[in-house]
């Protein structure tokens, strides 16, 4: 867009345009993207409830994903009649079903501490940056699969792994036209997969509520292959059997 000058204003107009006063800055473009999936409608927003139903190797494999606000969590999913639990965190211990067995496990101490430590990063980290302290970097722009984005380093707290505090860093890629993230990149710090990107695209947002989710989710690694889940249905603040996130007793 051109702009057209008038009287001795021009060369005024002309350094103020050029100053940095005039770019968009990493908070503006933060609070943009927070304006656009709800803003303070999220106050309101004690949890939600995600379904889905995911086609693999001819079998239909229902999955729910259960997030409240106080960090307590639970991800799982039924196949061939045994409802097994990928992931769960009861605010003091995370947990999960061994597949082999069959019993409910409890992970590592430093991965409950990890856990702990993300607590309230709800709805997500880069919504409430400020609040958790973390520092936000606007790293330029890059186009992901065609969609021109801000690439968005943020830095969080420090994870525990092998007693050892390391950095913990995660990208975003946000959507300059539609001001959401698209991508969620981090690099793994731990196990067989240790220094490859853990890489998630979001996409088919959807209000439910007056607040926005990604409908449709693909995790996998960068470059790399990636599990779609298409959720049929997101329940905001769902009434919630709060046992299911208790480690069971044997």
């Amino acid at each position: 867009m051109k702009i057209v000058f008038k009287s001795v204003l021009k060369g005024m107009l002309f350094l103020g345009m050029s100053s940095p006063l005039f770019a968009q800055n990493v908070e503006e473009i933060i609070n943009s993207y927070y304006e656009t999936i709800g803003g303070k409608k999220w106050d309101n927003v004690s949890g939600y409830r995600m379904t889905a139903n995911i086609e693999q190797q001819g079998m239909n494999i229902p999955v729910e994903v259960l997030s409240l606000r106080d960090g307590r969590s639970l991800t799982k999913m039924t196949m061939m009649g045994n409802t097994m639990v990928l992931q769960a965190f009861d605010g003091k211990t995370s947990w999960k079903t061994n597949f082999m067995t069959m019993q409910a496990e409890e992970n590592t101490a430093e991965d409950s501490e990890n856990i702990k430590r993300a607590i309230n990063e709800f709805p997500s980290a880069l919504a409430n940056y400020k609040k958790l302290g973390y520092t936000p970097t606007l790293m330029g722009k890059e186009k992901i699969d065609g969609t021109e984005c801000y690439k968005i380093k943020l830095e969080k707290k420090s994870q525990l792994i092998d007693g050892k505090e390391v950095p913990n860093i995660d990208y975003y890629y946000l959507d300059i036209e539609n001001k959401v993230p698209v991508v969620v990149e981090t690099e793994i710090k731990s196990g067989e997969l240790n220094g490859k990107i853990s890489q998630i695209k979001l996409s088919d947002y959807q209000e439910v509520d007056g607040v926005f989710f990604a409908f449709s989710t693909a995790q996998g690694l960068k470059d790399g292959q990636s599990q779609v889940i298409q959720f049929s249905k997101i329940e905001v603040n769902p009434k919630v059997d709060e046992s299911k996130f208790n480690f069971p007793k044997k």
